[in-house]
């Protein structure tokens, strides 16, 4: 079989690709490797999931395959990523499993496993994992008392509401948020968290069935978050994924403030707060030269790493530094989180207006987005398309038609083949047509 792990966990179609046997034999397998260094105490597992239908087939099938393991496992029920991942740590657990596809549609599924203090897998890791699945070791199956228990936490929620408050320095009176929570794993602690803060809060789609979760709402999908806001004359919007480790938000004119801008808000926050470690910031690839632009203004430093949040987590690791993130939302601090945290991102922006007394579009002024075109070229080799001399060429040709007023980027899909070719310039006309003229080259390989 192929590699099991993607970029952010196991994902499929539920009870198709990701089912319930795949399920129990992954957390079985996990458990082997994770809690192999318990010496002698009863390991544990945090698990959670989003409220997605088969979320409660998938979680009962993993709380399987860690109690068969002989882990006890510590059920947290429907609260965000983030939220798994700090209780894994605050629960002293040897291992934490999230049931989310995140953004993806119902039908979707996902598992997400943390290792102890809730931080992400290493690619290592992961592989030793998947050679536990595949019988390369074969973990002995304890028996009688030696068999896992099954608990459920019933301060979870308190926990992390409690830590998402403490990482406040201001209180948000006199802010009125309206906030979409994707009909997901934050419709009951993203409201409970802003309100607690001292922000007016309307909470709109925020009511899972099992079925809603992320239909036409929340991340994806700002139309109906932009006419609440407009509708309730409130100061900007929140809009969070199925599983709340993103944040976009829609100012009081109901302009989409994307992950990038936030980035830029908080950055010059965190700097003049003195928090910004090495005054970096950490974003990928993806992000807007924009946002480049306006950190150098800013006498900021941007490290820029591959697309995905492990990429981001492991340049914020290794350089120590303190904020990160991606276009799409995904945005970390590490002083506060070990992952991507929606509400946290939510709380600290609505801070940062409260203690300025400026409205979030004066804030995100500072970076002007340029135009960004991306065609996605479907190709035979994707791999061929690195060394192509042809392509190289006219990619060096394009970038310096463009000069330091745009960028080029070609990118292989990591799941398909599929190429994507992604120009910025100063104009959309100028962007789309140096990005078809790249996009005929590269489909000619």
């Amino acid at each position: 079989m192929g590699r099991l792990f993607g970029t952010d966990g196991v994902r499929g179609l539920a009870n198709a690709e990701l089912t319930a046997e795949l399920a129990m034999q992954l957390a079985g397998a996990a458990a082997a490797v994770l809690a192999a260094g318990a010496d002698g105490r009863r390991p544990v597992a945090v698990v959670g999931r989003d409220p997605r239908a088969s979320g409660e087939m998938l979680e009962a099938a993993v709380t399987a395959g860690l109690a068969a393991a002989g882990v006890d496992v510590l059920s947290v029920g429907v609260l965000p990523t983030p939220a798994v991942a700090y209780l894994t740590g605050q629960y002293s657990a040897d291992l934490g499993v999230m049931i989310s596809a995140s953004h993806n549609p119902m039908p979707d599924n996902g598992i997400k496993i943390f290792a102890a203090g809730g931080h992400k897998l290493e690619d290592a890791v992961e592989d030793r994992i998947e050679a536990v699945l595949r019988g390369d070791e074969k973990p002995a199956r304890p028996t009688g008392a030696g068999i896992g228990r099954v608990g459920t936490a019933s301060d979870a929620a308190d926990r992390y509401l409690a830590h998402l408050a403490s990482t406040l320095h201001n209180p948000l009176a006199g802010l009125t948020v309206v906030v979409d929570c994707a009909h997901g794993a934050a419709s009951n602690v993203a409201p409970a968290a802003y309100a607690a803060a001292g922000a007016t809060v309307v909470a709109i789609n925020a009511e899972p069935d099992g079925l809603n979760i992320n239909d036409d709402c929340g991340s994806t999908h700002l139309e109906s978050l932009q006419k609440a806001v407009l509708e309730n004359n409130a100061d900007l919007g929140l809009a969070h994924d199925g599983d709340a480790d993103r944040c976009l938000a829609v100012d009081a004119g109901g302009s989409v403030v994307d992950g990038d801008a936030i980035m830029a808000v908080l950055a010059l926050s965190m700097r003049d707060s003195g928090e910004l470690h090495a005054n970096t910031l950490v974003t990928t690839v993806m992000s807007n030269l924009g946002l480049h632009l306006a950190m150098r203004d800013a006498g900021i430093d941007v490290l820029t790493v591959g697309v995905g949040d492990r990429y981001v987590l492991e340049g914020l690791r290794g350089g120590g530094f303190s904020l990160g993130g991606e276009q799409s939302g995904h945005i970390v601090l590490p002083s506060h989180g070990t992952t991507g945290d929606g509400v946290l991102t939510g709380l600290r922006l609505m801070e940062r207006m409260a203690a300025t007394g400026t409205t979030l579009a004066e804030l995100a002024s500072v970076m002007q987005s340029l135009p960004q075109v991306l065609v996605n070229v479907p190709v035979s080799d994707k791999t061929a398309v690195a060394s192509d001399p042809a392509v190289a060429d006219a990619v060096a040709a394009v970038e310096r038609e463009l000069g330091d007023t745009g960028r080029v980027l070609l990118r292989p899909s990591g799941t398909e083949q599929l190429v994507r070719v992604m120009v910025e310039a100063a104009d959309d006309t100028r962007a789309r047509a140096l990005a078809e003229r790249l996009a005929d080259i590269v489909a000619a390989v």
